[in-house]
């Protein structure tokens, strides 16, 4: 009878017959299949042979797009209002707003089939503390943030808390660290006006302990949005909040330089070039979306939980590293990116050629039309390319020097960009050099500041989370988190479990001077 089947329903007879997913998984495996069975939407034939030689890339998005990459739903307004599509009354309580979140989360889509974004949430949920003391609210928190790991197991969710000092915030960080779960995700919030230093030393030592949260710079992505107005999501990215992205995709910078004769050929021919591409692909995916697939139709609009002009295309790049080095050689010149100040000031260039397209590109559905720039993390499948604007996995310099290198970047990429410094587990006996470490990386301009220390095991891949005790039992037992196999992949493919741990040095001094 198998000698019979088409590749297609070869490929479906594997998904059914793997020992390692549970029919959950191979539910969500079988619903790709066959939207990728789908002939494509219609493309120019130079944008289709940017894809096929891998320049351009749609992440897998599928080919006819039925849902927004990343949606970010206003958790607040619906504590407020209630739902009339689920027959909900608004919140009253404690209880009632976590029973209501824990509804609408199993109806908010991203690309992953898992909502990406769970709120802001010590915002949305200190309306209805009441008269609820510390333990109470601990037991409460606790109990939601396990059954958020059990039922959601995805790590690209991300809870965002921050910057204020406040109970639910200071209980979430307690809960964090104790359980070292995979997911949730989390992002704290740091704004030097508003944040005390022991809020933020708690946030860094919770990181020294299981390399969350992620903290984010909030001024800058307030003075990109407005306040209250974004949201922090799956690999970093920052997104207008009743709003998301529709779709994201990304541009190699290393293959268009590889096209290049020199510099001035990549900034004045190729980069422009591969971008006007990028701009069709997205308008085709975004339009699809938008006048085809009725996405917008449905209760989240409707209820006004999200605004369709709240939507954006994210303009992807990775590559940074090996571009720059390839342009370097070119001009028979051996500085490489992330050590040389030649090699750094020149990729400074390419993001600010960068920033100067998108900002003057038009799509079809965007931000007052206009796509968002972003440094993408990287995938499972990607060889010999570093994400986004990353310094190489085993060649990163000191902590502090790495900052420094890359800070200049991140005032460009508006929707993510992230560095994630692995930072040797000596750092566990002297936590001040990671707080100091993240305080001057954000003074400097970081938008995010990421660490991993070595010694732990929940470790961050690009954005999400896995545990190595998770990847080395995955080729035998499977697991029931939807990133480990994905972590499995990029271990195998993308040399991230080579990223070379380093020791905080120089912690007194000012990582800005």
């Amino acid at each position: 009878m198998s000698d019979s089947l088409n590749s297609f329903q070869h490929r479906v007879q594997d998904i059914i017959t793997d020992a390692h997913l549970n029919p959950k998984q191979k539910s969500q495996f079988l619903a790709l299949e066959a939207e990728a069975n789908l002939p494509y939407l219609s493309l120019s034939e130079p944008t289709q042979k940017a894809m096929k030689e891998g320049i351009l890339c749609d992440l897998f998005e599928g080919h006819a797009p039925f849902k927004p990459r990343y949606v970010l739903p206003d958790y607040a307004k619906y504590l407020i209002q209630g739902s009339e599509y689920l027959e909900l009354e608004p919140a009253k309580d404690f209880d009632d707003a976590i029973n209501l979140l824990t509804i609408l989360y199993h109806h908010v889509p991203s690309v992953t089939g898992i909502p990406v974004y769970l709120g802001h949430l010590d915002e949305v949920l200190m309306p209805y503390v009441g008269n609820l003391d510390e333990e109470e609210i601990y037991q409460k928190l606790k109990r939601f943030w396990i059954m958020l790991d059990r039922t959601l197991p995805d790590a690209f969710m991300h809870v965002n808390i921050g910057p204020t000092d406040n109970v639910i915030c200071r209980t979430i960080l307690k809960i964090d660290v104790e359980l070292k779960q995979v997911a949730p995700n989390l992002t704290f919030m740091y704004d030097p006006k508003v944040t005390p230093d022991d809020l933020l030393r708690q946030a860094t030592s919770n990181i020294c302990a299981c390399s969350k949260p992620h903290i984010a710079n909030y001024p800058i992505h307030a003075q990109s949005y407005g306040e209250k107005r974004f949201g922090i999501v799956s690999c970093y990215n920052s997104l207008p909040l009743a709003g998301g992205s529709n779709t994201l995709v990304r541009l190699n910078l290393k293959l268009v330089a590889n096209l290049a004769s020199g510099t001035q050929d990549f900034l004045d021919h190729w980069l422009p070039y591969y971008s006007d591409l990028m701009v069709e692909l997205m308008d085709v995916r975004s339009s699809y979306l938008h006048e085809k697939s009725h996405f917008f139709d449905g209760f989240l609009t409707q209820e006004g939980l999200i605004e369709e002009s709240r939507f954006a295309p994210m303009f992807g790049i990775y590559g940074m590293a090996e571009a720059v080095n390839v342009l370097m050689e070119k001009a028979g010149n051996s500085a490489r990116y992330g050590h040389n100040d030649e090699a750094n000031q020149l990729s400074y260039r390419i993001s600010d050629k960068l920033a100067d397209i998108v900002d003057n590109s038009i799509v079809k559905y965007g931000i007052d039309g206009k796509a968002l720039l972003h440094a993408q993390g990287g995938i499972a499948l990607d060889k010999n390319v570093t994400p986004g604007v990353r310094i190489p996995y085993g060649t990163e310099p000191d902590p502090v020097t790495y900052v420094q290198a890359t800070a200049k970047h991140h005032k460009h990429y508006t929707s993510g960009i992230s560095d994630i410094l692995t930072i040797d587990e000596t750092v566990k006996s002297n936590p001040e050099a990671m707080f100091n470490l993240c305080k001057g990386a954000l003074d400097l301009g970081f938008r995010e500041f990421t660490a991993n220390v070595a010694s732990n095991d929940l470790v961050r891949v690009t954005g999400y989370m896995i545990k190595l005790s998770d990847i080395e039992k995955f080729s035998d037992q499977g697991s029931r988190k939807n990133t480990t196999w994905l972590g499995a992949e990029a271990a195998n493919n993308t040399g991230i479990l080579q990223r070379a741990p380093r020791v905080v040095s120089m912690e007194s001094q000012p990582v800005y001077k």
